[in-house]
Formats: C-alpha cells, sequence, structure tokens
C-alpha cells in the first residue's frame, strides 16, 4: 500500500483591502449625504398674562422713539443724537426718583439703532430697570 504524502495545502487567507474599499465608499457616501445643521437661535419660553391692565410704576421714565429716529423723554423733545446727551437727559429725568424704570416705547418702524442707543444711555445713566410698550393686536 502506497500513501500518499500529503501534499502541501495553502491555508485560505482573507483579503481586507476589497472590504476596506467598500467601508470607504460607504463612508464618502454617508459624509456626502448629511446634512449639518447649525441653529443660531434662542429657545424662549415667554411668560404669559391674563390681566389686561399693566401695573403702575409710580418711578418711572417715559422715553419715545419715532421712526425718524428722534427722542422724547416724559413728553420734552431730546435734541440728543448719541448715547452720552441721552444718558444726561435720562439722569435730569430720573432726578431724585428711588429706582425708576425707564419704559422705552418705540415705534414699530424705528432703527434698531435708537433703541439700542436708548438702552446703552440708561446703562449710562444707572437705570437698570428698562421695559418696553407694546399694543395688543387689533382683532
Amino acid at each position: 500500500m502506497k500513501f500518499r504524502t500529503r501534499a502541501f495545502r495553502e491555508e485560505p487567507e482573507i483579503n481586507f483591502i476589497p472590504l476596506i474599499d467598500v467601508l470607504l465608499v460607504i463612508l464618502i457616501f454617508l459624509m456626502v449625504t448629511t446634512t449639518y445643521s447649525r441653529f443660531a437661535e434662542l429657545q424662549i419660553n415667554l411668560p404669559t398674562a391674563e390681566s389686561g391692565k399693566p401695573p403702575d410704576h409710580p418711578a418711572q421714565v417715559d422715553v419715545a422713539v419715532d421712526a425718524k429716529g428722534n427722542y422724547t423723554i416724559n413728553k420734552a423733545a431730546v435734541p440728543a443724537n448719541n448715547s452720552v446727551a441721552l444718558s444726561a437727559a435720562l439722569k435730569s429725568a430720573a432726578g431724585e426718583m428711588k429706582d425708576p424704570v425707564v419704559v422705552i416705547n418705540a415705534d414699530a418702524n424705528a432703527a434698531h439703532q435708537s433703541v439700542v442707543r436708548v438702552m446703552e444711555a440708561a446703562q449710562q445713566a444707572g437705570l437698570a430697570k428698562i421695559t418696553f410698550t407694546t399694543q395688543a393686536p387689533r382683532k
């Protein structure tokens, strides 16, 4: 009896190169089709009020801003167009009031810069409480 000698058999190999190619194609496909969104907005929960009458502020300074950027403080015209002059006018209008509230009445078409200028002047004058007035929408 003649036994055959076992022929040298190669061990099977798993070739990972095609697998890597397929994974890279899938990765590129996912990177191209994915949308990256950046949300630059504030999530604000505004309070609601059932009352129609606003609270009384006995110590308040009323500032009105019209559409052209003119200012009035306590119904007196102020010929100021910078925050330093507005700050001085707000200080004199506040006088000896204890912790007054600055109430800003701005026209709907007033420039944003005009309203920010009033807020900056109030900060320079040391008036920390600021509020805005609005009107209810007509039904």
